[in-house]
């Protein structure tokens, strides 16, 4: 990956930088999603050609890793790298931000809960359902 500068901001952007890269990574940190209809039935409905490019990015940018599905070879499934789970406080915070300043989104009660209270705790269990 070729960055714009040394700022760490920057950087950070330069791997997630766009709305697709990070609502891919939202669907398969959060809605358990891991093929490519399945992100493409998003609510936001992205584009074929937007969907194929931001996952070859965020693959060769070590984000996401595909595979090949084994209950259907012909299929592949996108899962995120260590890499890409480290983004989950991130995109925690985003969540925060956005159940501050703006009302109509559909946040789970519970998560922001827990994000006040138990943080690390609620990390850590999102963390272990990207095991399974």
């Amino acid at each position: 990956m070729t960055q714009r500068s040394d700022c760490p901001i920057s950087t950070l952007l330069d791997f997630v930088g766009d709305k697709w890269s990070l609502l891919i990574v939202r669907d398969l940190m959060f809605f358990g999603k891991s093929s490519f209809s399945e992100l493409q039935n998003s609510d936001e409905r992205m584009a074929t050609n937007i969907l194929s490019s931001r996952l070859e990015k965020l693959e060769q940018d070590d984000l996401i890793q595909k595979q090949t599905d084994p209950n259907d070879r012909r299929k592949k499934i996108y899962k995120l790298t260590e890499q890409g789970k480290s983004l989950l406080p991130i995109l925690l915070e985003m969540i925060i931000w956005s159940s501050k300043h703006a009302q109509e989104t559909n946040l789970p009660e519970q998560l922001l809960v827990l994000a006040a209270t138990d943080r690390e705790g609620l990390i850590a269990d999102l963390l272990a359902r990207l095991e399974q």
